[in-house]
């Protein structure tokens, strides 16, 4: 929905750097779209002396700082949102991000999302399917009705692994083309019509 890896990127080495540890880019981009407990882990290895709840809000208060400062969204997807909703589709925001960003980005937007699902909200995040599980049930809707829109391989399988056919925008790590799920180029090609058709079509094919 925004591109936020850059944000979350440059606050890692940001981190690392002020503890004297050691973070490359490869670091970085194997935990695109990780849960934020499996982040703190690794950047505490790297050198960060906090303890895990602490290093995530500080990981957090960074990324707020860049992201609100900016316009964060991906192209075409304030459009997409809205063709949603004047459609009457019920929206979740499934993030692995803790609750103090989520809702921060879900209010620039109000009135877009029946539900929020935050990392730090589930049991096991992605890959994992809790987080989209838990997503479909806040809206009250079996998986088989919904579709997710992803961009980390990450966030991929865990849609798959929850039944979900997956809609796949370009991001920071490419996502291989599996079964179950379409590219495209940007979020502009995203209306009503066409997710009811892409969700059709991979519904058919999961039953072929």
């Amino acid at each position: 929905m925004i591109d936020s890896e850059p944000a979350w990127c440059a606050a890692e080495f940001t981190l690392v750097q002020r503890h004297g540890g050691h973070w490359t880019q490869a670091d970085a981009m194997n935990l695109v779209g990780s849960d934020l407990n499996r982040t703190a882990a690794a950047l505490r290895a790297a050198g960060v002396n906090l303890e895990i709840e602490a290093l995530i809000n500080a990981l957090t208060d960074l990324v707020i700082e860049q992201v609100m400062d900016t316009n964060p969204w991906r192209e075409g997807i304030i459009e997409a949102l809205a063709d949603c909703r004047a459609a009457g589709l019920r929206c979740a925001l499934v993030s692995m991000s803790w609750r103090r960003f989520t809702h921060a980005v879900a209010g620039l937007l109000p009135g877009t999302f029946d539900a929020v699902v935050s990392g730090d909200e589930v049991t096991k995040g992605k890959p994992d399917p809790e987080p989209y599980l838990i997503g479909a049930a806040r809206l009250g809707l079996p998986v088989d009705c919904c579709i997710a829109v992803e961009d980390s391989p990450t966030g991929v399988a865990s849609a798959l692994a929850a039944g979900l056919p997956v809609v796949v925008v370009p991001g920071a790590v490419d996502v291989p083309l599996v079964p179950g799920l379409v590219k495209v180029s940007s979020a502009k090609a995203i209306t009503v019509d066409w997710l009811r058709q892409v969700h059709s079509q991979l519904a058919a094919d999961r039953l072929s």
